[in-house]
């Protein structure tokens, strides 16, 4: 089995973006709680108005997703996540700021969540794309394991310590906190090695438009990226579902605290840490592939104990469902992102995890819009029930492709021939 018998661990840039990262997901997480949380406490929010704050938080990867791809290609990798982090923490600071000054409003979050989702594509798409470079081919499962759960333990620590710095200090002190691991990460992302991700030279590129389509051509052009790709998008739409009603259910249907939303959240972190570390260990004794596609069907039913949340034993149930639903997504996230830079040539990283984000982010964007109607029109467990069946039907696309067969990952993939005819960027 083409496996990582490296440790990405001693490589000082691996471990700066690895701290760098940790503060990343820390402030972002810190967010996903808050901002919510604020709107409906502070601003009297309603359903519809909580899932536009969700829906606009993603809704810059269906605006300028898949461009970024192409301008990541461009770009030199290290600049662009300095520069998103930086972003970042300006726009989250305006919040606690502006609710010190009496000023805060519904306009403001929204403006605020929709920039810095737009930070974020760069971001996201960026840290994917330089860490093949930063760790060579032969430690991306590894790599990936620790990326992942990285971003896992994030959700617990974040999720979870946001809910209760809301509950106890409000959450105007949770978003400055947030800003501050911002910062932090900018900062230490200026000590990866100048020598990573360097920019295509400007006579190479080709206009944006054909750019992004030979992207697309290869996720869409490939069955393995394909069933991945439709998977992952039915996987996110169904967990949206459910995350942009939660606050509206705990907070006005149950009751609860803002501490108890954090810590259930904190609960599907916990399952993705569970899943990515289960990974390495699942794929070499079952298959790469085959781990994917068996877990899925093994963990499957569990979503649809998602939408028995509510009061005493079902919160329980409800959270034991949501444990075992994100530690699928985890799994799924180490094998699947392995898998995609394996089929990936050096060239259309950019554009492959630019198209794998515009389809996942895009599909949190529908998610929101979709749970703020449900919640109005019929109700906010409908939105729930909802995006539990999509949960448990999110398996079917990969189990149903060629992935299910691979056993080993497949030698890396060669960049595309030239065109004879290379259309030159304006």
């Amino acid at each position: 089995m083409t496996s990582a018998h490296g440790s990405p661990w001693g490589l000082r840039d691996f471990r700066t973006l690895f701290a760098a990262g940790a503060l990343s997901h820390l402030g972002t997480n810190v967010g996903y709680v808050a901002v919510p949380l604020l709107a409906v406490t502070a601003l009297d929010a309603g359903p519809g108005q909580v899932g536009a704050l969700a829906a606009l938080s993603t809704a810059a990867f269906l605006l300028i997703g898949l461009p970024a791809g192409a301008w990541v290609d461009r770009l030199p990798g290290r600049r662009v996540l300095v520069a998103a982090d930086a972003a970042r923490a300006l726009l989250l600071a305006s919040v606690p700021v502006a609710w010190w000054l009496d000023a805060l409003s519904l306009p403001q979050l929204y403006a605020v969540v929709l920039l810095n989702g737009a930070a974020t594509v760069f971001f996201d798409v960026g840290s994917q794309s330089v860490l093949p470079d930063l760790v060579g081919r032969d430690r991306l499962v590894r790599a990936n394991t620790a990326v992942m759960g990285l971003m896992a333990g994030a959700n617990i620590a974040g999720r979870g310590a946001g809910g209760l710095v809301v509950q106890a200090f409000t959450a105007p002190l949770a978003l400055a906190a947030g800003a501050v691991a911002y910062l932090a990460s900018a900062v230490g992302l200026t000590r990866i090695g100048r020598g990573h991700a360097p920019a295509a030279a400007p006579g190479a590129r080709r206009r944006l438009r054909a750019e992004i389509a030979e992207g697309l051509r290869h996720v869409f052009g490939r069955p393995e990226l394909r069933a991945m790709a439709l998977g992952a998008t039915l996987n996110n739409l169904g967990g949206q579902l459910v995350n942009a009603v939660l606050p509206v259910l705990f907070a006005r249907e149950l009751g609860l605290p803002a501490g108890a939303l954090g810590l259930y959240w904190a609960v599907g972190g916990l399952g993705l840490l569970v899943g990515a570390l289960c990974a390495r260990r699942l794929a070499a004794r079952l298959g790469h592939g085959r781990a994917m596609a068996l877990a899925g069907l093994w963990l499957a039913p569990a979503g649809l104990a998602v939408g028995l949340v509510g009061d005493g034993p079902w919160l329980w149930v409800a959270g034991a469902g949501w444990l075992l639903a994100t530690a699928r997504t985890g799994l799924d996230n180490v094998l699947g992102v392995t898998l995609r830079q394996h089929l990936t040539p050096d060239p259309l990283l950019g554009r492959m995890n630019a198209t794998f984000r515009f389809l996942l982010t895009g599909a949190l964007a529908i998610g929101s819009v979709l749970a703020g109607v449900i919640g109005e029109l019929v109700g906010v467990r409908a939105a729930v029930w909802t995006g539990a069946i999509c949960l448990t039907c999110a398996f079917l696309p990969v189990f149903g492709s060629p992935v299910r067969a691979l056993r080993e990952l497949p030698a890396l993939a060669q960049p595309p021939a030239p065109s004879p005819a290379t259309e030159r960027a304006p």
